[in-house]
């Protein structure tokens, strides 16, 4: 499957190795990937459908609960870009059931190679937005209580799928297929008769990606930072304590008002580190050993990007190359996972459409109890509680 916008090497796992020469070559392969791949893809198809399509259930009882706010844009269209992968797995679970060989037309080759990379960065973009939108959030709070700022979002989104989709474009545009001495189709693999000027155009697209990884990733990680420290160094609001003592309220409601941010901060930080955690567990293991894998299966005959490699380093790398690639995979699973702790009424949805589907009922009913639980919260809450952020 693609992954950069104008590769000539594989990335769906082995990749041809040119000799020092050029003339001769020899196909690296890591066989253990013809077992785990399937199998590993069958069960991502299943749960990354199911997932997905229940947080697409979600997202429009939400909107016609009229919550759909930022954060929920970026995350329908992440949960878009997820099942546009998930549908193509299908295609790549053939293709390593037949041990690397692409029976379908050369099209669905460069469709499919692409779905992957537009999934890929699609997710690391709009996670990234939701990590800009958290921060935000939590520093302005009051800016972020007054407005959903859906059309920046919407702007953010047209952006970022343009972005992604343009870099694709070049795969789609040539062809994904190369037929083999032994007439093996494979698709995105096998490119290791390019000239060195050629391979020099790879590596300068793979390492610009693996660039505005790195750059997405630090502001990923400034972001949830600044957020964790401004939490753990908010006490309980004075303003709430205030009104809580001046009202004379019982000893439970004054428990009850100092319990509150702390069970919001809980929640913030849990966002936080699932976010972070789907970047290290999904993403970073990819980026970092991309580069040397892409120095290692291009083997530039001399100059700029020629490293010497000893057949153990090479088999190890691209060994690597395939478990990192299987990660990238688990992201469309993962997402929903981050849409559970980024916003409240996201979770209070999701438990109350499970008690209402026990009773048989629909989406209708469910917006309509989760409209009665929002209004009976606002009119319970204090009201200098109106200006604490929430994180919804």
């Amino acid at each position: 499957m693609a992954f950069s916008s104008a590769e000539k090497v594989a990335v769906t796992g082995t990749s041809g190795l040119g000799s020092s020469a050029g003339n001769s070559s020899f196909f690296l392969d890591s066989e253990f990937r013809y077992i785990l791949f399937p199998v590993a893809y069958g069960i991502i198809f299943i749960l990354g459908l199911i997932a997905n399509l229940y947080v697409l259930f979600v997202l429009r009882c939400l909107r016609q609960a009229k919550a759909m706010g930022e954060i929920r844009i970026y995350m329908t269209n992440l949960t878009i870009a997820d099942l546009l992968f998930v549908c193509a797995l299908p295609f790549w679970i053939d293709y390593y059931s037949r041990h690397g060989h692409w029976v379908h037309a050369d099209f669905m080759c460069r469709l499919t190679g692409s779905l992957f990379f537009i999934n890929t960065y699609c997710s690391i973009l709009f996670l990234g937005a939701i990590s800009v939108n958290r921060y935000w959030a939590v520093t302005r709070p009051l800016d972020a209580a007054s407005s959903d700022h859906r059309r920046r979002g919407i702007i953010v989104c047209v952006v970022i799928w343009a972005l992604t989709i343009a870099m694709a474009i070049p795969s789609l545009a040539f062809p994904g297929t190369k037929t083999d001495e032994n007439n093996v189709s494979r698709c995105f693999e096998g490119y290791q008769n390019e000239t060195d000027l050629q391979k020099r155009t790879v590596a300068v697209t793979h390492f610009a990606i693996i660039g505005i990884f790195f750059v997405v990733f630090f502001l990923i990680v400034v972001c949830n930072f600044l957020i964790a420290r401004a939490l753990l160094s908010q006490g309980p609001p004075q303003s709430e304590l205030r009104s809580t003592v001046i009202s004379r309220k019982s000893t439970m409601t004054m428990s009850a008002s100092t319990k509150r941010p702390r069970g919001v901060k809980r929640r913030a930080l849990q966002m936080l580190l699932a976010v972070v955690g789907v970047f290290v567990l999904s993403f970073l293991p990819h980026h970092v050993v991309q580069g040397f894998w892409t120095l290692a299966v291009l083997r530039i005959s001399k100059g700029w990007g020629h490293v010497e490699w000893d057949p153990k380093t090479l088999q190890m790398l691209n060994d690597a190359h395939q478990i990192t690639l299987l990660l990238m995979g688990l992201n469309c699973i993962l997402d929903p996972v981050v849409y559970y702790f980024a916003t409240r009424r996201f979770r209070r949805l999701i438990m109350a459409h499970m008690k209402k589907t026990i009773k048989g009922e629909g989406c209708s009913q469910t917006t309509t109890s989760l409209i009665s639980m929002d209004s009976k919260h606002q009119n319970q809450r204090p009201n200098s509680e109106h200006q604490q952020p929430e994180m919804d």
